[in-house]
């Protein structure tokens, strides 16, 4: 499936089928209602949903704004996560697979993927970047406490990129009796569709709950808060806002390309070899973003901005001192350029704001401790 000129299937050769067969399972099971009784059921009960709605009413008042919080640092594990590992483990138990692997940067969804094979009674392997290992040591603890194997990956930037690059090529090698949980709305079809369509019950809730805003922001790394909640506005008149890391910013200084098995905006050079992101936040340290947030970048439907890491420390300070939420540095980018735009009159006054803030902070002290240092 193609998101106008992104998306696609690029893989090698012997994943072709591995892909199909998911794309295959993941149809039938959607249109099957058992299929989603059960993911409601855990989502209700395991997983705590519906995530509330918070008014940040101390945060509205200092920037002159409207401005609703979207809890999803309140759903188990802490993120939005769980709601699509859910789906994709119940898949890969309907597949008839035993084992489930996965990538991680943020360690967050490397936690969920835990969390529910333990849950369903599957093995769990978990691929991390080496200095995501070393940054995110709290959620490495909880992975293998929850009884999954994590893999330091030591190769390239040691970060997210290549987690992702070394869980495709162990995918390869064990097609069998493998299903690879993809965390975000990247990788071969049918990924993208299917994480976001997991994902969609972050903004159907926000939509039931609070109507339709002026704004809907989220934080933008692959992209799956993002477009879980941008998907139940898409046919209003809310202006959409996708926050990437500067030293991430692919849809805002990448170029097409293919990375990971989809089309879509990566950072690269003038050669076309992918360069490195940079984020204080290991969840968005990643070069490229979701396929449907290219077409939706192209369409002019979304619009997508970048704050720098000073931003999104002073966010994340500003926003636990304003309302008592300690977020992810991930989620504080979204706080961070609200902040900016309502002082820069980008955002009129006295405007409607959704912000899905898509985690909690407690996995990221270490790094706000030494930043405060």
């Amino acid at each position: 499936m193609r998101f106008g000129d992104h998306g696609g299937r690029y893989v090698p050769e012997p994943l072709i089928p591995a892909c199909e067969a998911v794309a295959e399972a993941f149809a039938d099971a959607w249109a099957d209602p058992g299929f989603r009784a059960e993911l409601d059921t855990l989502l209700r009960q395991h997983a705590g949903r519906p995530t509330t709605l918070t008014p940040a009413a101390n945060l509205s008042a200092d920037l002159g704004l409207r401005v609703t919080l979207k809890r999803e640092d309140l759903a188990h594990t802490g993120s939005h996560k769980i709601n699509n590992v859910l789906g994709q483990a119940l898949l890969a138990r309907r597949m008839g697979k035993p084992r489930i692997i996965a990538e991680t940067g943020a360690g967050q969804h490397g936690v969920a993927t835990a969390t529910a094979a333990a849950l369903l009674g599957l093995d769990a392997t978990v691929f991390m970047g080496q200095k995501d290992v070393e940054r995110q040591s709290l959620n490495v603890f909880r992975m293998r406490l929850l009884g999954a194997e994590v893999v330091p990956v030591h190769a390239g930037s040691r970060t997210l990129k290549d987690a992702t690059s070394e869980a495709m090529r162990h995918w390869v090698a064990h097609t069998e009796d493998t299903y690879y949980c993809v965390g975000s709305v990247i990788g071969p079809h049918p990924y993208p569709t299917m994480v976001r369509e997991f994902q969609s019950v972050i903004g159907i809730e926000a939509r039931g709950q609070g109507g339709i805003p002026d704004y809907v922001v989220a934080c933008v790394g692959g992209g799956s808060n993002a477009a879980g909640t941008f998907s139940a506005f898409l046919d209003t008149d809310a202006t959409l806002i996708g926050v990437e890391a500067d030293g991430g910013a692919a849809l805002t200084k990448g170029a097409p390309g293919v990375l990971h098995g989809f089309r879509g905006y990566i950072l690269q050079d003038a050669h076309g070899q992918v360069v490195e992101a940079h984020s204080i936040s290991a969840g968005l340290d990643y070069p490229g973003t979701g396929p449907e947030h290219g077409h939706w970048r192209d369409s002019g439907r979304a619009r997508y901005v970048s704050v720098t890491d000073d931003e999104v420390l002073a966010a994340t300070t500003h926003l636990a001192r304003t309302e008592g939420i300690l977020p992810a540095l991930e989620s504080a980018h979204a706080i961070a350029w609200v902040m900016r735009a309502a002082r820069t009159g980008e955002l009129p006054r006295g405007a409607s704001v959704l912000i899905t803030l898509s985690g909690r902070g407690d996995k990221d002290v270490p790094t706000l401790m030494g930043a405060h240092q």
